[in-house]
């Protein structure tokens, strides 16, 4: 069963979203992201996906303070990015209460940094981040394309020991359009042993489930919870 793990987008300190990762536009959803992280469990949902957009942008953990609130206060298991570039950065995240951290500028900008903390930390604990925008990596919380190809990246990771891909299709993101399934498919397809995260577009409770049936090992939901085009209560049945 495909695992579900909302997310909370933080801009100063508050709950909000972006559309394809634009900071101008942005909505912000609840003052409290605690109240937010509440409510999912209170739905049966026992994962997190915590990003620190303003860290994304400042390139350093700024938002680590909410991070220990929500694991201090609720039971979910959290993964944390955003703006984690230094090894104090990722001590930071973990001494605040994440289970895992998704890092992916580092990986693409200082591959050495990105392998060491998969040794030091193990490949339970890093997840690695890989934000596409037609086939081709973006960093710096999308605001940088690249010319690397995505199957490559994944590809050259996955012979480095990594385990969990978090894989966002930045043109989806935010946008209720739906999600990259035929993306979604050709990676399932290619790299069978790898944890694949899909994130960014879905929209509508089927969608989970083609996903489901693709192989995937989990989905991230944003936006679509907040707008309603997915209830909390659709999304208590895949909650083991």
């Amino acid at each position: 069963m495909i695992r579900i793990v909302p997310a909370i987008d933080l801009i100063d300190g508050k709950c909000v979203r972006l559309t394809q990762g634009d900071y101008t536009q942005k909505k912000v959803y609840n003052e409290d992201p605690l109240e937010v992280a509440r409510m999912f469990e209170d739905h049966g949902m026992k994962y997190l996906h915590l990003v620190d957009l303003d860290g994304a942008r400042q390139k350093h953990v700024v938002n680590h303070k909410v991070l220990e609130r929500i694991a201090t206060n609720t039971g979910l298991s959290i993964d944390f990015g955003g703006g984690i570039k230094t090894d104090k950065d990722l001590k930071l995240v973990f001494q605040s209460g994440a289970i895992q951290a998704t890092i992916g500028s580092v990986a693409v900008t200082n591959p050495v940094l990105f392998e060491s903390w998969v040794h030091v930390y193990g490949t339970e604990k890093i997840i690695l981040g890989a934000d596409a925008k037609n086939g081709k990596i973006a960093v710096s919380g999308w605001q940088d394309v690249t010319d690397r190809d995505i199957f490559d990246f994944f590809a050259e990771y996955q012979k480095k020991q990594v385990k969990y891909v978090l894989c966002t299709d930045i043109s989806r993101d935010g946008m209720l359009q739906g999600t990259a399934l035929q993306l979604y498919q050709q990676l399932v397809d290619q790299f069978p042993n790898l944890k694949i995260i899909a994130s960014g577009g879905v929209t509508k409770a089927d969608e989970i489930e083609q996903l489901n049936e693709k192989g995937l090992f989990a989905v991230i939901i944003g936006k679509a919870i907040y707008e309603g085009t997915i209830t909390l209560k659709e999304l208590e049945k895949y909650q083991s």
